[in-house]
């Protein structure tokens, strides 16, 4: 893409600042900190909905890194501010705080070379740090920004929270541009959404003996072993980052292994760039779940399988331009700190809930190395983290204006 002239000459007059020079060249310094502290957040475990003792832990650290209105809105979001000359435009810098594994995961770091293999380490305590980095490389500058920049460690992004405490957040207040660090490597630019939906789907019928009810009732399992056929066979449109997975199958027990199963149940991730693409499949997998309910009851001809559904996860598909001054932007830092970007057309991260709030929005990495993501062994590796975080800066910069 072309970035226009003006964003171009904007990046081009605050990196020949000396106080800029002396803030990127601390960034460089600054990495052995970071990832220390980055280890000492991680180690505090903060499944999706878990998330208040991190939270305060990163309340703690933006205190101590000087932010003003240090606080946790009522959604437990940490946040504050650094405040400008209230002539910019106000920023939002967020990552998000909660990671995918129970409370009693052990989050005992190990180390292997550079690697560190700890579980939530990268996804996403690598964006919370690169945060306090950030902060810290201003502060040494002494550089003062004509906008406000507020940064935000998130709630609720990971599975079933559904990128919730950016959504509720972003419900209730109002920025001019949202950037955010989410999980190691650096080069992506996701700055459109995939709509996510989750749901169950539920089958019920009599039940009874294997035996003594064969032939006189429908088998509920029978009925969600259809419809998951059926979901098998609905097709996608290509390139329209459109997929589905029936990802559990739940109905009787060991117990009963001689009982015909009175409820069953399957749950199913779907999601696609486009919105129109989600709901058309959703409706697909609706009528697969009614065709399968009433072939079963068909089979048997004496007994009424029924289905009811519950969903979990609802997020739209939502878009910008590729043209927009924080897009661009974006691009101009990775292009100067010789990265070459690849813009992403939809993605499952804040960003969505950014742009859903109509506030410009991209999610870029942290930088570094990182791997084996939402697994126990997620690992991060330092190597040239600061092409990012000096990014990150330069990109506040450019979006809330620098005081001479």
């Amino acid at each position: 893409m072309t970035v226009s002239p003006e964003i171009t000459a904007r990046l081009s007059h605050i990196k020949a600042l000396p106080a800029v020079e002396q803030a990127l060249s601390f960034l460089e310094r600054d990495v052995d900190r970071t990832l220390e502290e980055q280890i000492e957040l991680a180690a505090i475990p903060a499944p999706t909905f878990h998330e208040r003792e991190k939270a305060l832990a990163f309340c703690d650290k933006l205190t101590a890194v000087g932010l003003e209105e240090v606080h946790l809105d009522r959604f437990v979001n940490a946040l504050g501010v650094r405040r400008g000359k209230g002539k910019g435009q106000s920023v939002m810098v967020e990552a998000h705080m909660d990671t995918v594994f129970p409370l009693d995961t052990d989050l005992t770091p190990r180390r292997e070379g550079s690697r560190i293999y700890m579980p939530g380490l990268n996804d996403d305590t690598s964006g919370m740090t690169s945060i306090l980095t950030v902060i810290r490389a201003l502060n040494e500058a002494g550089i003062e920004t004509e906008g406000d920049l507020w940064f935000m460690g998130t709630v609720e992004e990971e599975g079933v929270g559904a990128l919730g405490g950016m959504k509720k957040h972003m419900s209730e207040h109002k920025y001019d541009a949202s950037i955010s660090i989410d999980g190691a490597g650096f080069g992506t630019v996701v700055f459109n959404g995939t709509g996510l939906r989750t749901c169950e789907i539920n089958f019920h019928s009599k039940g009874g003996h294997a035996a003594g009810a064969f032939g006189k009732v429908a088998n509920s399992l029978y009925a969600a072993a259809r419809c998951v056929v059926k979901i098998a066979s609905i097709e996608v449109p290509p390139e329209s980052g459109t997929i589905y997975c029936v990802s559990n199958f739940h109905a009787g027990n060991d117990a009963g292994i001689n009982a015909v199963a009175a409820d069953s149940q399957i749950k199913i991730n779907y999601r696609s760039h486009r919105q129109e693409y989600l709901e058309e499949l959703h409706e697909k997998i609706m009528k697969a779940a009614e065709e399968a309910c009433a072939e079963e009851t068909a089979r048997w001809g004496c007994d009424t399988v029924t289905w009811d559904t519950k969903e979990y996860v609802n997020v739209p598909a939502v878009s910008q331009s590729a043209d927009i001054e924080l897009v661009q932007a974006t691009v101009a830092v990775m292009k100067d700190r010789g990265i070459e970007p690849k813009l992403v057309q939809g993605g499952a991260t804040n960003c969505t809930m950014g742009i859903y709030a109509g506030v410009p929005s991209v999610c870029i990495g942290s930088g570094g190395i990182g791997g084996g993501a939402h697994s126990l062994e997620e690992f991060f590796d330092n190597t040239d983290r600061h092409i990012a975080t000096q990014a990150t800066l330069l990109l506040a910069l450019v979006m809330a204006g620098v005081k001479e």
